[in-house]
């Protein structure tokens, strides 16, 4: 059942939610697996909104992640306070963590810019085992800052480019412990909770009521994934986003910090650049290349921003142990939601 968000528009006459059935259909027989929601806004109106669990429009959703991105968000916020810069160098902010184990002059550098666009010096990435900085050994300490802040610097063998040789600069590579801190980084130098200047600036400005944050094990708000909002919250922020930060007639984000936040600042995989916690992916369907900029987390859950067609999806899902999850979301935007867009 359709139901109105407040600040879109009325509902959509140009496209009709019966142009979705068939995703309703193959959503419900399984060809996705386990999607618990699709929503989708089109020329800032909600088209369809669907949920597949017993969960339902109030239920908070983990799209694990997906957090990050709202992360990004927070920082651009205390960049426009005046609180942080881009170029910020971040562990000095944390005198109590020194003196650092591997210490090295390169990692006071180590700039809150590096950290959102992973491409930092630490030695972390989340796709790699063997890796000191993999996330999975972080949730085994209490202190996850010193954890982030103890890492040593990367080595770049000669079979790996160097950042200098990398596109944009910047050698990349996921790392949950960087955003991790910028968490405490924000607590810092804000004054608040990260929960407090999230809800103050961010979400009741757009009218988001119901969140869950999960905690690190020293008790400041992760905000490195695990976050929980509605489907249609979700919505909201990547909405805000695709109105260039303005919600309502109001600047709620700076649209420059938008701007830069979605540009191509590193190289991700083959096909994907990243911006500021932001995945930059180009779509072709129907014979036409299509880009978008999105938030994505485990299982495939996504929130996918189209400015070309004036659209935003929501997709959630409980895929987190089904193989190839991410690229089953993105079959799902392409073949069934985005031909009905164009």
């Amino acid at each position: 059942m359709l139901r109105y968000i407040p600040v879109f528009l009325a509902f959509s006459a140009t496209v009709h939610a019966g142009e979705l059935d068939a995703l309703t259909r193959a959503v419900k027989a399984g060809e996705f697996k386990q999607i618990t929601s699709v929503v989708v806004a089109h020329h800032g109106k909600l088209i369809y909104e669907h949920y597949f669990d017993v969960e339902g429009a109030e239920g908070l959703r983990n799209t694990r992640s997906v957090g990050k991105t709202i992360t990004g968000m927070l920082v651009g916020l205390a960049i426009d306070q005046k609180l942080l810069r881009a170029d910020t160098p971040v562990l000095p902010n944390f005198p109590e963590l020194y003196p650092l184990a591997a210490a090295d002059p390169r990692k006071d550098k180590i700039t809150v810019e590096d950290l959102l666009t992973m491409s930092s010096l630490l030695e972390c990435d989340d796709d790699n085992q063997h890796s000191r900085g993999n996330e999975e050994r972080m949730y085994l300490i209490e202190d996850w800052s010193r954890f982030a802040a103890d890492l040593p610097v990367r080595g770049f063998p000669e079979w790996q480019p160097r950042p200098e040789q990398s596109p944009y600069g910047r050698a990349w590579s996921y790392c949950t412990a960087g955003v991790t801190l910028l968490g405490p980084l924000l607590e810092k130098v804000s004054g608040q909770s990260v929960q407090h200047f999230a809800a103050a600036n961010l979400f009741e400005p757009i009218g988001i009521e119901k969140v869950k944050w999960q905690f690190q094990p020293k008790g400041t708000a992760m905000t490195g994934g695990g976050l929980q909002l509605r489907s249609t919250d979700l919505l909201k922020l990547g909405q805000l986003y695709l109105n260039q930060g303005r919600w309502a007639g109001k600047q709620v984000i700076p649209a420059e910090w938008v701007k830069r936040s979605v540009q191509p600042q590193a190289n991700a995989r083959e096909g994907m650049d990243y911006g500021y916690l932001w995945w930059l992916q180009n779509f072709n369907v129907n014979g036409r290349t299509v880009k978008s900029y999105g938030m994505s987390g485990s299982g495939g859950n996504k929130v996918f921003v189209l400015p070309e067609l004036d659209a935003v999806v929501v997709i959630t899902t409980t895929n987190f142990q089904i193989r190839d999850a991410h690229p089953l979301s993105e079959k799902l935007l392409t073949n069934l939601i985005m031909p009905v867009l164009m």
